[in-house]
This record gives structure tokens, C-alpha cells and sequence, in this order.
């Protein structure tokens, strides 16, 4: 076994419950295993660290399975399927009986609950598992044949979604690795303030399946806040936020994405709930510049939703969270009416809590107005984080009012 020795700050954050080791920790001489090999960890006097895989092609360069010298982490042992079926069990404790389980969930973590680099999620009756290390590969039938066992569903697919040094590669769609072949759409529900929402996804697409199930609490929080409100939707992708407002009786709900195809699928989502589509408003079109064009013309509404994408180019130029999002909520707080609220969010691990309210109280500051943050909002129950992972809570929302 290969045997890596650590900086004392590194070491220490890998046992509070890191699970990452950056390359550049490891100084100049890398790793040499291939991906997939499980190295040993030291520090100071060869104090044992942990054990984790080695992933050649990613700036993380070993991810970490055991903090415990006695723990048996290779393929095949039985750990990996332990930890998944101890996961899913924790969630039907958490939910309750089979129908108050959201039917799209979250099922394995495995950054916090054991397998760094893989997350399991469940839409109805099929599994999505996404693969975002190559070197977690040589645990993959361990983890489907666990996947079989413990949820049976009824097909699982997998995502491809490594990121590799030399670069971003095309995404490619997801494979049926078991099981049947899913619809082209899967119907999924969300209950809530707004009562009974259904979506339908596609557990096939190359990245996102057509909804965000970590965003779950946000929707409820917007639903609950929405009757007889002019609802604005920004970066509304396929409109699940739109959904919620509606079926909670919103007056009116306005959607605006650069991507047309978003809209029609949010229409078709407002079908699948019992809505009439027509009574949504799809505006194709860069969120920025359709913000001042509604500041100008004295457009306002009564709740406006943000959930910026975290990069995006468009015809108006670069969008990046980082550093755009003051100029957000600039434009946002400027078509908001007096006694409205903001539904400000990230999902960026790059910015953090701290910076999201500074980014709202200088959007604020510019349009010279205050805003009272009276809401926040994380991550749902079946998205755990360890306490030693901050990365891991990257899900930031908060509702604020304008005053």
C-alpha cells in the first residue's frame, strides 16, 4: 500500500471529517498509483491519518473512505454496501412511512456518509447515481448491487460527471447500468404549502435531470409566501419554483431563462400539476438586461425568486456568481415592490453565508432601499453534511423583505 504523509493543518481537518486531500498538500511528488488504488496517510511520526483512493485526473487527489486503521475499505469487502443500506435507512426514519417520502430525494451523500466522489439520488421508481471521481469506480458493483438490495427500484442509471485536469469534457448522457429502461418522462411529486406538485424529469440527461431536489425547502418557503402575489422567477430553468407559486395562488408568475426549451418544460410541468400553462409568462431572454427593461418601463412584483447558476454565458455576456451577485440583487430589489420579498439563493461553494447577505446589503445599498432578512434556508434532511465538510453546505437561501 502506498503511504502519503501529511501537513499537520491537512491531517487535521482529514480527521475532523474532510474528506479531500488537494494535490498541492501533497508537495512535489504527486501521487503514483493509478485511480482507483487505496493509499495509507500519515502525519508527523507516521501517525496514521486515514485511507482514501487516489484519483489521478483530479485536483483532489485522494479522497478519503477511513479514518479508522481497522476499517476493510477495498472493493468488494462490504463496507461501502453497509454504509449506503445505513444511509438509506437513516432517510425512512427521517420521512416516515413509503408515502411521505419525496418521491425526489437524495439517497447516499457520499462525501459526508462514506464514498467521496459518488451521490445516489432517487426519482420515483429509478435511481440516478452520479460518479464525480473516476477513482470510485472499482467500488461500482458493490454500490449497485447495495442500490438493488435496499431500494429495489426499478432501473438505475449513472452520470458521468468527473472533471478532468487537462479540462471540461462534453457531458455525456446517463447509461442504464440495471433494471429497466426508464419513459423518456418520469413523473415525479413534491408536497408542501401549495399542495401536490409534479414534475417530470429525465433520468437520461447528461447533468441535471430537469429538477433540484436540495432545493425542496426553498420552494416550500416561496409557496407559502406567494397567494395573491406577483411572482417573478429568475433563472427559472424548468420552473419548479414557478409551479409553486402557482398552485399556491399567485396572481401572476413571470419565468425568465435564456433557454426556451426551459419554458416548455415548465409549461409541461404546469400540465403535469394541474395548471393551466397559459398562465405562466416564459420570457427567453438574459435575466439582466430583462431586469432593467422591467426597471424601466415600472414593472414591479410582489416576490421575486433568484437562484443564479453559478457560471453562464449568454448573449449579454459572462454571468459568474462570484462575482455578479451583488449586481443581482441590485436589479432584483429594483422591481421589487415595498413589502416584498427576495428569495435570494446559491448553491456555490465559493460563496459563502457571510458573503451572499453582503452581496444583498450592497445590491440594497445601490438601489437605496433596506431589506430585513427574515428567512434562511438550507439544505433538507436527506442532504447530511458532516461536520468537518463545510464545502458540503453549499446550499444558501434566505428570504428577505424589502422595507
Amino acid at each position: 500500500m502506498g503511504q502519503y504523509r501529511l501537513p499537520a493543518d491537512v491531517a487535521a481537518r482529514v480527521r475532523a471529517g474532510h474528506p479531500w486531500v488537494f494535490r498541492e498538500a501533497l508537495g512535489p511528488r504527486g501521487v503514483s498509483e493509478p485511480s482507483g488504488t487505496v493509499v495509507e496517510l500519515v502525519s508527523g511520526n507516521r501517525e496514521f491519518v486515514g485511507r482514501g483512493y487516489v484519483d489521478r485526473d483530479h485536483a483532489v487527489a485522494i479522497r478519503i473512505l477511513s479514518r479508522a486503521p481497522g476499517t476493510p475499505v477495498f472493493p468488494g469487502a462490504g463496507t461501502i454496501a453497509d454504509r449506503f443500506a445505513r444511509a438509506v435507512q437513516m432517510r425512512w426514519w427521517l420521512f416516515g412511512a413509503g408515502s411521505s417520502r419525496p418521491s425526489a430525494m437524495r439517497l447516499f451523500s457520499g462525501d459526508s456518509e462514506g464514498l467521496p466522489g459518488v451521490n445516489v439520488d432517487r426519482f420515483g421508481d429509478f435511481v440516478v447515481v452520479q460518479w464525480l471521481s473516476g477513482g470510485a469506480m472499482p467500488w461500482r458493483d458493490e454500490l449497485l448491487d447495495a442500490i438493488d438490495a435496499t431500494v429495489r427500484p426499478a432501473g438505475i442509471y449513472e452520470q458521468r460527471r468527473t472533471r478532468p485536469l487537462s479540462g471540461q469534457t462534453a457531458p455525456e448522457p446517463a447509461v442504464r447500468a440495471r433494471g429497466d429502461e426508464a419513459p423518456l418522462e418520469v413523473v415525479v411529486e413534491e408536497s408542501g404549502p401549495a399542495g401536490e406538485c409534479k414534475f417530470g424529469v429525465d433520468v437520461t440527461a447528461p447533468l441535471g435531470v430537469g429538477l433540484f431536489p436540495d432545493l425542496r425547502l426553498g420552494r416550500a418557503a416561496v409557496a407559502a409566501h406567494a397567494k395573491d402575489r406577483r411572482v417573478l422567477n429568475l433563472f427559472s430553468y424548468t420552473g419548479a419554483f414557478s409551479v409553486a407559486a402557482a398552485r399556491a395562488g399567485a396572481s401572476e408568475v413571470v419565468a425568465v431563462d435564456l433557454a426556451a426549451k426551459g419554458h416548455a418544460r415548465a409549461r409541461r410541468n404546469y400540465e403535469l400539476s394541474g395548471l393551466a400553462p397559459e398562465q405562466m409568462e416564459g420570457i427567453a431572454a438574459d435575466v439582466g438586461k430583462t431586469l432593467e427593461k422591467f426597471a424601466s418601463r415600472g414593472r414591479r412584483f410582489d416576490l421575486v425568486v433568484c437562484d443564479p447558476p453559478s457560471f453562464s454565458q449568454g448573449p449579454a455576456g459572462h454571468f459568474s456568481v462570484t462575482k455578479d451577485l451583488a449586481r443581482l440583487a441590485e436589479l432584483s430589489l429594483a422591481v421589487l415592490e415595498r413589502g416584498g420579498l427576495l428569495a435570494f439563493a446559491t448553491n456555490s461553494t465559493k460563496v459563502s453565508g457571510p458573503e451572499l447577505d453582503r452581496a444583498l446589503a450592497e445590491g440594497a445599498a445601490a438601489v437605496e432601499t433596506d431589506v430585513r432578512i427574515v428567512e434562511r434556508i438550507g439544505l433538507p434532511v436527506d442532504y447530511p453534511v458532516a461536520p468537518g465538510f463545510p464545502e458540503g453546505n453549499y446550499l444558501k437561501l434566505v428570504l428577505a423583505i424589502k422595507v
